[in-house]
Protein backbone atom coordinates (compact mmCIF):
# COMPACT_ATOMS: atom_id res chain seq x y z
CA UNK A 1 0.00 0.00 0.00
CA UNK A 2 2.08 2.74 -1.14
CA UNK A 3 -0.29 5.59 -1.37
CA UNK A 4 -3.41 5.35 0.82
CA UNK A 5 -6.35 6.46 -0.49
CA UNK A 6 -9.44 6.72 1.16
CA UNK A 7 -11.71 3.36 -0.15
CA UNK A 8 -15.68 4.02 -1.15
CA UNK A 9 -16.70 1.74 1.45
CA UNK A 10 -15.15 4.11 4.24
CA UNK A 11 -17.09 6.99 5.90
CA UNK A 12 -14.61 9.88 7.24
CA UNK A 13 -16.83 11.98 10.01
CA UNK A 14 -15.61 14.65 11.35
CA UNK A 15 -13.48 14.54 15.21
CA UNK A 16 -16.02 15.90 17.14
CA UNK A 17 -18.39 13.26 16.09
CA UNK A 18 -18.98 9.83 18.37
CA UNK A 19 -19.69 6.21 17.09
CA UNK A 20 -22.52 6.70 19.23
CA UNK A 21 -24.22 9.57 17.01
CA UNK A 22 -23.45 6.69 13.88
CA UNK A 23 -25.45 4.38 15.61
CA UNK A 24 -28.27 7.02 16.55
CA UNK A 25 -28.75 8.15 12.91
CA UNK A 26 -28.68 4.33 11.25
CA UNK A 27 -31.46 3.70 14.11
CA UNK A 28 -33.53 6.57 12.82
CA UNK A 29 -33.36 5.94 8.98
CA UNK A 30 -34.34 2.18 9.94
CA UNK A 31 -35.82 -0.43 10.21
CA UNK A 32 -33.33 -1.93 7.18
CA UNK A 33 -33.83 -5.29 5.90
CA UNK A 34 -30.07 -6.26 6.79
CA UNK A 35 -28.55 -6.17 9.82
CA UNK A 36 -25.82 -3.77 10.00
CA UNK A 37 -22.52 -3.77 11.46
CA UNK A 38 -20.98 -0.16 12.28
CA UNK A 39 -17.52 -0.59 12.24
CA UNK A 40 -15.03 1.78 14.74
CA UNK A 41 -11.39 1.95 12.59
CA UNK A 42 -10.56 4.63 15.55
CA UNK A 43 -11.18 1.72 17.88
CA UNK A 44 -9.24 -0.01 16.20
CA UNK A 45 -6.19 2.26 16.06
CA UNK A 46 -6.86 3.28 19.87
CA UNK A 47 -6.43 -0.69 20.76
CA UNK A 48 -3.08 -0.64 18.82
CA UNK A 49 -1.36 2.37 20.78
CA UNK A 50 -2.82 1.24 23.60
CA UNK A 51 -1.25 -2.62 23.05
CA UNK A 52 1.84 -1.01 22.23
CA UNK A 53 1.91 1.51 25.63
CA UNK A 54 0.97 -1.73 27.58
CA UNK A 55 3.23 -4.18 26.33
CA UNK A 56 6.17 -2.60 24.77
CA UNK A 57 8.12 -5.55 24.44
CA UNK A 58 5.59 -7.46 22.48
CA UNK A 59 4.99 -7.14 19.30
CA UNK A 60 1.48 -7.86 17.91
CA UNK A 61 0.91 -10.37 15.48
CA UNK A 62 -3.31 -9.66 14.26
CA UNK A 63 -4.71 -13.16 13.93
CA UNK A 64 -6.44 -12.25 10.57
CA UNK A 65 -8.94 -15.69 11.92
CA UNK A 66 -11.18 -12.64 14.52
CA UNK A 67 -12.09 -10.81 11.90
CA UNK A 68 -11.27 -10.40 8.31
CA UNK A 69 -12.67 -7.07 6.91
CA UNK A 70 -10.40 -5.52 4.68
CA UNK A 71 -10.41 -1.85 6.00
CA UNK A 72 -9.61 -3.85 9.56
CA UNK A 73 -6.16 -5.35 7.67
CA UNK A 74 -5.44 -2.55 5.75
CA UNK A 75 -5.67 0.05 9.35
CA UNK A 76 -3.64 -2.39 10.48
CA UNK A 77 -0.92 -3.06 8.07
CA UNK A 78 -0.60 0.73 7.81
CA UNK A 79 0.36 0.93 11.62
CA UNK A 80 2.87 -1.66 11.32
CA UNK A 81 1.24 -4.21 12.63
CA UNK A 82 2.46 -8.23 12.02
CA UNK A 83 0.27 -10.92 11.09
CA UNK A 84 -1.04 -14.51 12.15
CA UNK A 85 -2.22 -16.73 9.33
CA UNK A 86 -3.40 -19.95 9.47
CA UNK A 87 -4.52 -21.26 6.05
CA UNK A 88 -3.32 -21.21 2.71
CA UNK A 89 -6.24 -18.46 2.06
CA UNK A 90 -5.30 -16.37 4.88
CA UNK A 91 -1.39 -16.16 3.92
CA UNK A 92 -2.41 -15.59 -0.18
CA UNK A 93 -4.92 -12.40 1.72
CA UNK A 94 -2.03 -10.73 3.59
CA UNK A 95 0.56 -11.41 1.18
CA UNK A 96 -1.82 -10.04 -1.77
CA UNK A 97 -2.23 -6.92 0.40
CA UNK A 98 1.84 -6.39 0.06
CA UNK A 99 2.71 -7.70 3.73
CA UNK A 100 5.89 -8.80 3.42
CA UNK A 101 6.88 -12.81 4.51
CA UNK A 102 8.89 -11.75 7.66
CA UNK A 103 5.90 -9.96 9.15
CA UNK A 104 3.97 -13.55 9.27
CA UNK A 105 3.72 -16.00 10.94
CA UNK A 106 2.41 -19.48 9.72
CA UNK A 107 0.40 -20.54 12.90
CA UNK A 108 -1.38 -23.69 12.04
CA UNK A 109 0.48 -26.67 13.64
CA UNK A 110 -2.00 -29.02 11.30
CA UNK A 111 -1.17 -27.55 8.35
CA UNK A 112 -2.15 -29.45 4.98
CA UNK A 113 0.64 -30.02 1.88
CA UNK A 114 -0.65 -27.63 -0.60
CA UNK A 115 -0.64 -24.56 1.91
CA UNK A 116 2.90 -25.53 3.03
CA UNK A 117 4.27 -25.93 -0.71
CA UNK A 118 2.92 -22.42 -0.81
CA UNK A 119 4.47 -20.92 2.15
CA UNK A 120 7.80 -21.98 0.91
CA UNK A 121 6.67 -20.26 -2.42
CA UNK A 122 6.32 -17.27 -0.75
CA UNK A 123 9.31 -17.58 1.96
CA UNK A 124 6.99 -17.53 4.73
CA UNK A 125 9.08 -19.77 7.10
CA UNK A 126 7.94 -18.89 10.17
CA UNK A 127 5.54 -21.68 11.61
CA UNK A 128 4.41 -23.37 14.54
CA UNK A 129 4.39 -27.76 15.28
CA UNK A 130 3.58 -29.75 17.84
CA UNK A 131 4.05 -33.42 16.78
CA UNK A 132 6.59 -35.85 15.45
CA UNK A 133 4.07 -35.97 11.90
CA UNK A 134 3.75 -32.50 11.62
CA UNK A 135 7.63 -31.46 12.05
CA UNK A 136 8.50 -34.50 9.66
CA UNK A 137 6.21 -33.26 7.15
CA UNK A 138 7.93 -29.96 7.25
CA UNK A 139 10.97 -31.65 6.88
CA UNK A 140 10.25 -33.53 3.59
CA UNK A 141 8.35 -30.48 2.31
CA UNK A 142 9.97 -27.30 3.66
CA UNK A 143 13.45 -28.66 5.32
CA UNK A 144 14.87 -24.66 5.68
CA UNK A 145 11.37 -24.00 7.60
CA UNK A 146 12.00 -22.04 10.92
CA UNK A 147 10.06 -23.90 13.36
CA UNK A 148 8.09 -22.44 17.16
CA UNK A 149 7.63 -25.53 19.04
CA UNK A 150 3.86 -25.03 20.69
CA UNK A 151 3.72 -26.08 24.05
CA UNK A 152 0.17 -26.31 25.65
CA UNK A 153 -0.91 -24.15 28.67
CA UNK A 154 -4.58 -24.51 29.61
CA UNK A 155 -6.03 -21.59 31.19
CA UNK A 156 -9.29 -22.95 33.24
CA UNK A 157 -11.22 -20.07 32.59
CA UNK A 158 -11.76 -19.16 28.89
CA UNK A 159 -14.35 -19.22 26.46
CA UNK A 160 -12.79 -21.76 23.77
CA UNK A 161 -9.76 -24.34 25.38
CA UNK A 162 -7.68 -24.61 22.48
CA UNK A 163 -5.46 -27.00 24.32
CA UNK A 164 -8.27 -29.70 23.27
CA UNK A 165 -6.62 -29.29 20.07
CA UNK A 166 -3.44 -27.97 20.05
CA UNK A 167 -0.26 -27.71 21.85
CA UNK A 168 2.29 -30.46 23.11
CA UNK A 169 2.63 -30.95 26.87
CA UNK A 170 5.61 -29.26 27.84
CA UNK A 171 7.34 -32.01 30.23
CA UNK A 172 6.20 -35.10 28.72
CA UNK A 173 6.67 -34.70 25.07
CA UNK A 174 7.85 -30.86 24.23
CA UNK A 175 12.03 -32.42 25.14
CA UNK A 176 11.63 -35.36 22.90
CA UNK A 177 10.08 -32.80 19.85
CA UNK A 178 13.00 -30.68 20.58
CA UNK A 179 15.56 -33.95 20.28
CA UNK A 180 13.69 -35.45 17.20
CA UNK A 181 13.82 -32.11 15.61
CA UNK A 182 17.91 -32.18 16.20
CA UNK A 183 18.46 -35.25 14.55
CA UNK A 184 17.01 -33.87 11.66
CA UNK A 185 18.41 -30.91 11.71
CA UNK A 186 15.55 -28.90 11.73
CA UNK A 187 15.68 -25.29 12.50
CA UNK A 188 13.43 -24.69 15.51
CA UNK A 189 13.72 -21.13 16.30
CA UNK A 190 11.32 -20.26 19.41
CA UNK A 191 8.23 -21.84 21.68
CA UNK A 192 4.78 -20.71 21.26
CA UNK A 193 1.59 -20.80 23.70
CA UNK A 194 -1.83 -20.37 23.60
CA UNK A 195 -3.76 -20.18 27.40
CA UNK A 196 -7.37 -20.27 25.43
CA UNK A 197 -9.52 -17.84 24.08
CA UNK A 198 -10.99 -14.83 25.60
CA UNK A 199 -9.28 -15.44 28.94
CA UNK A 200 -10.43 -14.80 32.15
CA UNK A 201 -7.10 -15.05 34.13
CA UNK A 202 -4.16 -12.79 34.13
CA UNK A 203 -1.69 -14.48 35.89
CA UNK A 204 -1.57 -17.67 33.48
CA UNK A 205 0.09 -15.90 31.50
CA UNK A 206 2.81 -15.58 33.64
CA UNK A 207 2.97 -19.58 34.46
CA UNK A 208 3.13 -19.89 30.54
CA UNK A 209 6.39 -17.51 30.10
CA UNK A 210 7.84 -19.29 33.11
CA UNK A 211 7.37 -22.86 31.53
CA UNK A 212 8.35 -21.60 28.47
CA UNK A 213 11.79 -20.66 29.56
CA UNK A 214 12.36 -24.22 30.97
CA UNK A 215 11.66 -25.25 27.13
CA UNK A 216 14.45 -22.41 25.93
CA UNK A 217 16.89 -23.76 28.42
CA UNK A 218 16.47 -27.18 27.71
CA UNK A 219 16.43 -26.14 23.90
CA UNK A 220 19.91 -24.92 24.54
CA UNK A 221 21.21 -28.17 26.06
CA UNK A 222 20.35 -29.95 22.72
CA UNK A 223 21.99 -27.87 20.56
CA UNK A 224 19.85 -24.72 20.15
CA UNK A 225 19.42 -21.16 20.70
CA UNK A 226 15.92 -20.07 20.32
CA UNK A 227 15.44 -16.36 19.25
CA UNK A 228 11.75 -16.06 19.76
CA UNK A 229 9.10 -15.95 22.15
CA UNK A 230 5.17 -16.60 21.23
CA UNK A 231 2.84 -15.66 23.78
CA UNK A 232 -0.15 -16.38 21.81
CA UNK A 233 -3.82 -14.96 22.32
CA UNK A 234 -6.72 -14.45 24.52
CA UNK A 235 -6.86 -11.27 25.44
CA UNK A 236 -10.14 -9.43 25.72
CA UNK A 237 -11.73 -6.95 23.79
CA UNK A 238 -14.89 -5.73 25.00
CA UNK A 239 -15.19 -2.24 25.75
CA UNK A 240 -15.68 -3.24 29.60
CA UNK A 241 -12.82 -5.24 29.80
CA UNK A 242 -9.45 -3.49 30.09
CA UNK A 243 -6.04 -5.47 29.64
CA UNK A 244 -4.18 -3.70 32.45
CA UNK A 245 -3.73 -6.77 34.38
CA UNK A 246 -2.55 -8.89 31.63
CA UNK A 247 -0.23 -6.77 30.58
CA UNK A 248 1.14 -6.57 34.06
CA UNK A 249 1.22 -10.06 34.65
CA UNK A 250 3.05 -10.25 30.93
CA UNK A 251 5.36 -7.85 31.38
CA UNK A 252 6.71 -9.37 34.81
CA UNK A 253 7.30 -12.60 33.15
CA UNK A 254 9.43 -11.09 30.34
CA UNK A 255 11.46 -9.02 32.37
CA UNK A 256 12.31 -12.12 34.92
CA UNK A 257 12.45 -14.79 32.56
CA UNK A 258 13.44 -13.04 29.40
CA UNK A 259 15.13 -9.71 30.22
CA UNK A 260 15.69 -7.26 27.76
CA UNK A 261 19.58 -7.95 27.01
CA UNK A 262 19.00 -11.56 26.13
CA UNK A 263 17.63 -9.88 22.87
CA UNK A 264 14.68 -12.55 22.38
CA UNK A 265 11.81 -11.33 20.26
CA UNK A 266 8.72 -11.34 21.89
CA UNK A 267 5.39 -11.43 19.74
CA UNK A 268 1.60 -12.25 20.42
CA UNK A 269 -1.55 -13.07 18.68
CA UNK A 270 -3.98 -10.91 19.74
CA UNK A 271 -7.45 -11.20 17.64
CA UNK A 272 -10.55 -10.13 19.79
CA UNK A 273 -8.41 -7.80 21.43
CA UNK A 274 -8.17 -5.66 18.29
CA UNK A 275 -12.26 -5.83 16.77
CA UNK A 276 -13.91 -6.69 19.56
CA UNK A 277 -15.10 -3.25 20.67
CA UNK A 278 -14.67 -1.95 17.11
CA UNK A 279 -18.11 -3.45 16.35
CA UNK A 280 -21.35 -2.70 17.26
CA UNK A 281 -24.51 -4.05 15.44
CA UNK A 282 -27.94 -2.46 14.77
CA UNK A 283 -30.57 -4.67 14.66
CA UNK A 284 -34.32 -4.25 14.21
CA UNK A 285 -37.64 -6.48 15.14
CA UNK A 286 -38.80 -8.40 12.23
CA UNK A 287 -41.98 -9.42 14.20
CA UNK A 288 -43.40 -10.45 17.39
CA UNK A 289 -45.58 -13.04 19.15
CA UNK A 290 -47.10 -12.78 22.61
CA UNK A 291 -47.11 -16.75 24.51
CA UNK A 292 -48.73 -17.44 27.35
CA UNK A 293 -46.10 -19.03 29.87
CA UNK A 294 -47.80 -22.12 32.12
CA UNK A 295 -46.05 -22.26 35.51
CA UNK A 296 -45.63 -24.90 37.91
CA UNK A 297 -47.76 -23.17 40.44
CA UNK A 298 -50.97 -23.15 38.22
CA UNK A 299 -50.57 -19.67 37.36
CA UNK A 300 -49.87 -17.73 33.92
CA UNK A 301 -47.40 -15.75 32.94
CA UNK A 302 -47.14 -13.65 29.46
CA UNK A 303 -44.01 -14.27 27.38
CA UNK A 304 -42.94 -12.06 24.69
CA UNK A 305 -40.54 -13.38 21.47
CA UNK A 306 -39.30 -11.32 19.65
CA UNK A 307 -37.55 -12.05 16.06
CA UNK A 308 -34.86 -10.18 15.06
CA UNK A 309 -32.88 -9.76 11.56
CA UNK A 310 -29.91 -11.01 12.96
CA UNK A 311 -28.84 -14.29 14.94
CA UNK A 312 -26.99 -17.07 15.48
CA UNK A 313 -26.22 -17.80 11.59
CA UNK A 314 -24.96 -14.12 11.61
CA UNK A 315 -23.57 -12.32 14.77
CA UNK A 316 -24.21 -14.46 17.22
CA UNK A 317 -22.57 -18.01 16.13
CA UNK A 318 -20.47 -17.84 19.52
CA UNK A 319 -23.51 -16.74 21.97
CA UNK A 320 -24.75 -19.97 20.53
CA UNK A 321 -21.75 -22.15 20.91
CA UNK A 322 -19.47 -20.75 23.25
CA UNK A 323 -21.84 -19.24 25.39
CA UNK A 324 -20.23 -15.81 24.60
CA UNK A 325 -23.12 -12.50 26.34
CA UNK A 326 -25.19 -10.89 24.09
CA UNK A 327 -26.14 -7.56 25.90
CA UNK A 328 -29.11 -6.26 24.26
CA UNK A 329 -29.72 -1.92 24.63
CA UNK A 330 -32.96 -1.23 23.15
CA UNK A 331 -34.87 2.10 23.64
CA UNK A 332 -37.31 2.49 26.73
CA UNK A 333 -40.47 4.00 25.82
CA UNK A 334 -42.47 5.59 28.17
CA UNK A 335 -45.07 3.51 30.13
CA UNK A 336 -43.84 0.16 28.31
CA UNK A 337 -44.53 -2.82 30.87
CA UNK A 338 -41.50 -5.27 31.23
CA UNK A 339 -42.20 -8.79 30.19
CA UNK A 340 -40.31 -12.17 30.17
CA UNK A 341 -38.43 -12.44 27.01
CA UNK A 342 -37.64 -14.65 24.80
CA UNK A 343 -35.39 -13.31 21.35
CA UNK A 344 -35.26 -15.32 17.99
CA UNK A 345 -33.15 -15.24 14.74
CA UNK A 346 -34.97 -14.99 11.99
CA UNK A 347 -34.18 -18.44 10.49
CA UNK A 348 -36.40 -21.26 10.64
CA UNK A 349 -34.21 -23.25 13.16
CA UNK A 350 -35.39 -23.56 16.19
CA UNK A 351 -31.81 -23.10 17.34
CA UNK A 352 -31.78 -19.51 16.22
CA UNK A 353 -32.16 -18.72 19.37
CA UNK A 354 -30.00 -15.22 20.80
CA UNK A 355 -31.38 -14.99 24.46
CA UNK A 356 -33.98 -17.55 25.19
CA UNK A 357 -34.85 -15.95 28.93
CA UNK A 358 -34.06 -11.87 29.65
CA UNK A 359 -36.51 -8.78 30.92
CA UNK A 360 -36.92 -6.66 28.51
CA UNK A 361 -39.45 -3.68 28.17
CA UNK A 362 -42.37 -4.09 25.50
CA UNK A 363 -40.54 -3.39 21.83
CA UNK A 364 -42.66 -3.35 18.49
CA UNK A 365 -41.99 -4.34 15.10
CA UNK A 366 -39.62 -2.09 13.63
CA UNK A 367 -37.65 -1.16 17.05
CA UNK A 368 -33.93 -1.38 16.93
CA UNK A 369 -32.16 -3.77 19.26
CA UNK A 370 -28.48 -2.75 19.55
CA UNK A 371 -25.34 -5.13 21.03
CA UNK A 372 -21.82 -4.40 21.45
CA UNK A 373 -18.85 -6.02 21.25
CA UNK A 374 -19.59 -8.07 17.85
CA UNK A 375 -16.36 -7.51 16.50
CA UNK A 376 -14.64 -11.01 17.30
CA UNK A 377 -16.06 -14.04 15.42
CA UNK A 378 -19.15 -12.69 14.18
CA UNK A 379 -19.00 -12.47 10.53
CA UNK A 380 -16.13 -14.62 9.85
CA UNK A 381 -18.55 -17.57 11.18
CA UNK A 382 -21.72 -16.11 9.11
CA UNK A 383 -23.53 -17.86 6.42
CA UNK A 384 -26.91 -17.31 4.37
CA UNK A 385 -28.81 -20.02 5.70
CA UNK A 386 -32.46 -19.55 4.67
CA UNK A 387 -31.30 -16.72 2.07
CA UNK A 388 -30.91 -14.06 4.68
CA UNK A 389 -28.15 -11.77 3.96
CA UNK A 390 -25.07 -11.17 5.81
CA UNK A 391 -24.67 -8.28 8.29
CA UNK A 392 -23.65 -5.15 6.18
CA UNK A 393 -20.33 -3.74 7.66
CA UNK A 394 -20.36 0.19 7.39
CA UNK A 395 -16.78 1.45 8.39
CA UNK A 396 -16.03 4.79 9.87
CA UNK A 397 -13.06 6.82 10.52
CA UNK A 398 -12.47 10.09 12.06
CA UNK A 399 -10.77 13.14 9.74
CA UNK A 400 -7.38 12.93 12.19
CA UNK A 401 -7.02 9.53 11.96
CA UNK A 402 -7.20 9.33 8.39
CA UNK A 403 -4.67 12.57 7.89
CA UNK A 404 -2.36 10.99 10.16
CA UNK A 405 -2.33 7.34 8.42
CA UNK A 406 -2.20 8.93 5.06
CA UNK A 407 0.70 10.86 5.68
CA UNK A 408 1.91 7.24 6.87
CA UNK A 409 2.02 5.81 3.87
CA UNK A 410 3.26 8.83 1.37
CA UNK A 411 6.18 6.30 -0.47
CA UNK A 412 5.26 3.19 1.32
CA UNK A 413 3.48 0.88 4.25
CA UNK A 414 4.54 2.46 7.52
CA UNK A 415 5.34 1.34 11.35
CA UNK A 416 3.61 3.59 13.69
CA UNK A 417 5.33 4.47 17.33
CA UNK A 418 3.87 6.16 20.29
CA UNK A 419 5.03 8.90 22.00
CA UNK A 420 4.54 8.60 25.75
CA UNK A 421 5.11 11.35 26.76
CA UNK A 422 1.88 13.30 25.61
CA UNK A 423 -0.13 10.37 24.39
CA UNK A 424 0.17 11.49 20.67
CA UNK A 425 0.16 8.82 17.69
CA UNK A 426 3.52 9.41 15.56
CA UNK A 427 4.01 7.74 12.46
CA UNK A 428 7.26 7.82 10.79
CA UNK A 429 8.46 6.94 7.62
CA UNK A 430 10.99 4.04 7.98
CA UNK A 431 9.65 1.68 5.99
CA UNK A 432 11.47 -1.41 7.36
CA UNK A 433 10.22 -3.74 9.71
CA UNK A 434 12.14 -6.07 12.38
CA UNK A 435 12.34 -9.93 11.25
CA UNK A 436 10.20 -11.78 13.42
CA UNK A 437 13.09 -13.64 14.19
CA UNK A 438 16.99 -13.78 13.37
CA UNK A 439 18.32 -16.55 12.30
CA UNK A 440 18.70 -19.03 14.71
CA UNK A 441 22.10 -20.66 15.81
CA UNK A 442 22.41 -24.19 15.86
CA UNK A 443 25.08 -25.22 17.87
CA UNK A 444 24.88 -28.92 16.67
Amino acid sequence: MSVLKCPADLTLISDEMSIGDVVRDIVRMGPHEEPLHVLDLDDVVRKHYGWRQQMPRVAPFYAVKCNDDPRILQTLITLGVGFDCASKGELERMLDYGVKPERIIFAQPAKSIPSLLYARSKQVSVMTFDGAAELEKIHQYYPEARLVLRMRHDSLKVRCSLGKKFGCDPVTEAPALLRHAATLRMNVVGISFHVGSDCDEHEVYYDAVRVARGLFDYAQSVGYELTLLDIGGGFPGDNNKPIDRYAQAVNRAIDRFFPADTNIRIIAEPGRYYVSSAVTLVSFVDSKRVVTDHLEDGTERTRMFYYLNDGIFGTFYCTAHEAQEAIPIVQRKAGAKEYPSSVWGPTCDVMDLILPDILLPELDIGDSVVFENVGAYSTVLACRFNGFPLPKVTAYLREGTWKILEESTATSPANVTEDSTDGMLLVTQDATYAPLVAEATYLV
